[in-house]
């Protein structure tokens, strides 16, 4: 797992840190990670050059650029603030470091000759403790870093927020970033994770005594926590899921979200749908069981058209009614969204897009909301979604985000395991699926939706390697990514 902490929470366990340490160590201890870590993306003969601000960022690569020189690189440094860190700055002078100022709107020539012939960049303008946004002087010089250039950002992309909420202030796109101790939700949540690229967490001795604000799960994480049969079990216990999915209209939602569920092997699967629908499953789906009946948990929605006037289409609604009033567990998916009117006390996940949620949150609120609001702040607006109803909310994206209630205390999940093929009809029927084996299994909400997503991904990726993919060989590609995940080696990347 890993864990991402709020900003206040890793303040505060710095400021534990330094009080209980020699004076600059937990600084000594950043800039000795960072360094290894451009030492070792960069030729021998290769040039670093620092852009650098005024806060501890700029200490930290300043002290690794003064190691790095000290090892025989060729090292440069440029200066964006006119107060760079005082001691940070004397020892890249010490250690041969050539340092130019460049606090302008336009970089000045000297920042420019330096940036021409770099090989890495390392961005120390701002850290955790800035706001949003780029300074001209900074973003002057982080113009001229050549497209060819290793950009290595010091514990966060300059100019992103450190909360991971703000999409459109202006940032550095950094190759990978350090930071260090722990991560933070820059690093994992979808307004801002596009800009940190490869993500490397170097160890000083943080400890931080708080509940993450974000988790995201790993292939260990996915092994450890797969409802796998034991000798005793059967068909029953290891769970059985009631599907309402489908129409008359939009048949294929019942057959990929039918497929999903015993690609994924969940117990049993009792189909509820119209006569079209039906005879799909029937056909290509035989282990499935027709008609209602006990389950542990219910996929509602997928390809549900709840405008259907016709009486299969009445029927289809009362059945998803019915489903979600079973005070059963249930994955609320597509047209059922729209039956969602208050708080449900049972588990529920629901899995809107961008454009459901949005449109979701403007019926129970009474407010507005666009798609492109969503998409903008997309955290704000599933904790909303999630707080209205009471369940926990999967907002569907290229960083899907697994929002439980606030009242719950739970960090938010987030996971980023998917290929952009992804984005194709039926995908999400699949998700729905896999996500309500796992509920039927007895997961929680939470667990099964981030687990779901994660599998969802890598089974996008073996489906068709670099490649389109199709739904329903995405539902197909589900055992074999677990039976992978079962069989490695505990952590192996």
């Amino acid at each position: 797992m890993i864990d991402a902490y709020a900003v206040e929470d890793v303040r505060a366990a710095e400021e534990a840190a330094m009080a209980a340490l020699p004076e600059g160590e937990l600084m000594r201890r950043a800039a000795a990670g960072l360094a290894e870590v451009v030492a070792v993306r960069v030729a021998r003969d290769g040039h670093v050059v620092a852009v650098v601000g005024g806060g501890n960022n700029g200490g930290d690569a300043l002290y690794a650029a003064a190691r790095l020189a000290e090892r025989g690189f060729a090292v440069g440094a440029v200066t964006v603030s006119g107060h760079p860190h005082e001691r940070g700055l004397e020892a890249a002078l010490a250690a041969g470091v050539e340092v130019v100022e460049s606090t302008g709107e336009s970089a000045t020539p000297e920042a420019a000759r330096l940036l021409a012939a770099a090989d890495v960049v390392v961005d120390g303008v701002l850290g955790i403790g800035g706001r949003p946004g780029l300074p001209p002087a900074a973003r002057a010089v982080f113009d001229l870093v050549p497209d060819e250039a290793w950009l290595v950002a010091v514990d966060l992309p300059s100019g992103a927020d450190p909360s991971g909420q703000d999409s459109n202030a202006d940032r550095v796109f950094a190759d990978e970033t350090v930071t260090f101790g722990v991560a933070k939700p820059v690093h994992l949540l979808p307004a801002t994770e596009s800009a940190v690229g490869r993500l490397t967490v170097v160890g000083i001795g943080l400890e931080v005594d708080a509940v993450p604000a974000v988790q995201r799960l790993t292939h260990d994480d996915a092994a450890r926590m797969w409802p796998v049969p034991g000798p005793g079990d059967d068909k029953y216990s290891r769970g059985v899921l009631g599907v309402v999915a489908g129409g008359e209209h939009y048949t294929g939602a019942a057959l990929l979200s039918v497929t999903s569920a015993v690609c994924a092997g969940v117990g049993m699967v009792r189909y509820v749908g119209p006569p079209t629908p039906t005879a799909l499953v029937r056909a290509q789906v035989p282990e499935a069981v027709m008609g209602p009946g006990r389950v542990q948990a219910w996929v509602v929605g997928p390809g549900l058209d709840a405008e259907d006037g016709s009486e299969a289409g009445w029927a289809q609604v009362a059945a998803a009614r019915d489903a979600l009033a079973s005070g059963e567990p249930c994955v609320v998916d597509a047209g059922a969204l729209d039956l969602i009117d208050g708080v449900r006390s049972t588990p529920t996940l629901l899995t809107p897009h961008a454009g459901e949620l949005a449109r979701a949150v403007s019926r129970l609120t009474g407010r507005e909301v666009t798609r492109a609001q969503v998409a903008g702040a997309p955290v704000s607006h599933a904790r909303e979604l999630a707080d209205q109803t009471g369940c926990t909310v999967l907002l569907k994206g290229s960083t899907t985000l697994v929002v439980p209630p606030g009242s719950s205390r739970l960090p938010i999940r987030s996971q980023a395991d998917a290929p952009a093929w992804l984005a194709t009809a039926g995908s999400g029927d699949v998700l729905a699926g896999l996500a309500g084996t796992l509920l039927a299994a007895g997961l929680s909400p939470l667990d099964a939706g981030s687990l779901a997503a994660l599998v969802h991904g890598l089974a996008g990726h073996a489906a068709n390697p670099g490649g389109p993919v199709r739904a329903l060989a995405l539902a197909h590609g589900i055992p074999g990514v677990v039976a992978g995940l079962l069989e490695r080696p505990p952590g192996r990347a």
